[in-house]
C-alpha cells in the first residue's frame, strides 16, 4: 500500500491483482458511530467472497452518498465513465426517453465481478448496491421471485417475520423452497430461486401477486398488496411489483444508509422463528461487523440461491 499526504491524498492498493487509487479514506460516512470510508471499503473487500457471486452478471444500480448518510444521495444507473478499463458493463434499453429525442435511452449498467469491483464502487461512496433480478446472459428472464415485505408502522420486523413464515408455508405446499434476508432497513425480503430459464417477469410478478392476495384474503388485518399508503398502517405490504424488468432489490450483504452501517443479511428460518418467539426485532438487525462475524462462522446462508432450480406452478 502506498499512501500520499495532504487533503487530496490518495492511497494505492492492490486488490485481485488490480491497482486501485483510493481517496478520502478518513471521511466519516456514518456520523452517529464514526464509521469512515476506509471502514466501508474494508467491509466490502472482506465480504466480497460471499457477496460477489450474488452480483456477478447482474446489472447494478449504485446508490451513492458522497458526503455520508446524512448528506444528499443519488442513484446512478449508468456506470461512471471514468471507471477502469477492466470494468465491464451491460447495455439495457430504458423505457424512458432522452430529453428532446424520440429514441429510448440506452444505459450501461456496471457489472460487479470481483473484490476489486466492490472496492472501486465503495471508493465512489456507493454505500448501497441494487442488482436487477436478471443476468446479462438473459435479460428477459428473472432468476428468482422476490417478496419484498414492507411494514407500515406500528408494524415492524416481527410483523414481517410473521408474514414471511406464512409465505414460506404456502410455498412449501407448492413444493417451493425459499430463503429470507433482512433488508437492512425496516423489512424482510423472501426469495424463491428459479434458475431454470423460460420464465418471464410477467410470470414472476403474477405469481407474487396471486400469493400475496391469497394471504390478504386470509389475513386481512396483517397483509396488504395495495400500494396505497392508506392501506399500510399496522400491516405488511407484500410488494409484488418488485418483480419487474426495470426494478432492483437491495443486494444481499449490501450496506444501507441508516444511522449505523446496517447490512442486508441472510437469515436461516430458525432465526426468524426465534425472533418472533422472543418478541425481539433486534434479533433481525445486523451491522457490518456482525455480518462479517456471521459469515466467518456460518458461511453464506444464501449460497443455495445460486444453484437451486425450481419451477413455478401454473396459476389457475
Amino acid at each position: 500500500m502506498k499512501a500520499g499526504s495532504g487533503p487530496a491524498a490518495r492511497t494505492l492498493v492492490e486488490v485481485d491483482g488490480r491497482e486501485l487509487s483510493l481517496s478520502n479514506l478518513t471521511k466519516v460516512m456514518y456520523p452517529e458511530v464514526g464509521f469512515a470510508k476506509a471502514e466501508v471499503i474494508d467491509y466490502y473487500r472482506r465480504i466480497a467472497p460471499v457477496m460477489v457471486p450474488h452480483l456477478a452478471g447482474r446489472p447494478i444500480t449504485l446508490k451513492r452518498y458522497p458526503d455520508g448518510v446524512d448528506g444528499p444521495s443519488f442513484f446512478e444507473k449508468n456506470c461512471p465513465s471514468h471507471r477502469p478499463d477492466w470494468f465491464r458493463t451491460v447495455e439495457i434499453e430504458s423505457s424512458g426517453r432522452r430529453s428532446g429525442r424520440n429514441t429510448p435511452e440506452r444505459i450501461g449498467y456496471c457489472l460487479v465481478e470481483s473484490a476489486a469491483h466492490l472496492v472501486w464502487t465503495a471508493n465512489m461512496a456507493a454505500l448501497e448496491l441494487h442488482p436487477g433480478l436478471q443476468t446479462a446472459d438473459d435479460l428477459g428472464c428473472p432468476t428468482w421471485v422476490v417478496f419484498d415485505l414492507d411494514p407500515g408502522a406500528p408494524a415492524d420486523e416481527l410483523t414481517c417475520a410473521e408474514v414471511a413464515l406464512l409465505i414460506r408455508t404456502t410455498l412449501e405446499a407448492l413444493d417451493l423452497a425459499s430463503w429470507v434476508k433482512t433488508s437492512g432497513s425496516k423489512g424482510l425480503q423472501l426469495y424463491v430461486p428459479l434458475n431454470t430459464g423460460g420464465v418471464g417477469f410477467d410470470d414472476t410478478r403474477d405469481f407474487a401477486l396471486a400469493l400475496g392476495q391469497l394471504l390478504e384474503r386470509t389475513h386481512p388485518d396483517l397483509v396488504t398488496t395495495n400500494m396505497g399508503k392508506e392501506h399500510r398502517p399496522g400491516r405488511v405490504f407484500v410488494d409484488w411489483s418488485q418483480n419487474a424488468f426495470s426494478k432492483t432489490t437491495i443486494a444481499v450483504y449490501s450496506l444501507r444508509a441508516r444511522p449505523r452501517p446496517m447490512a442486508s443479511t441472510p437469515l436461516v428460518w430458525s432465526e426468524v422463528e426465534a425472533a418472533l418467539e422472543a418478541g425481539d426485532p433486534g434479533m433481525l438487525r445486523f451491522d457490518a461487523g456482525q455480518v462479517l462475524e456471521r459469515v466467518a462462522v456460518g458461511g453464506d446462508h444464501f449460497a443455495a440461491l445460486l444453484s437451486t432450480r425450481q419451477t413455478l406452478p401454473a396459476l389457475a
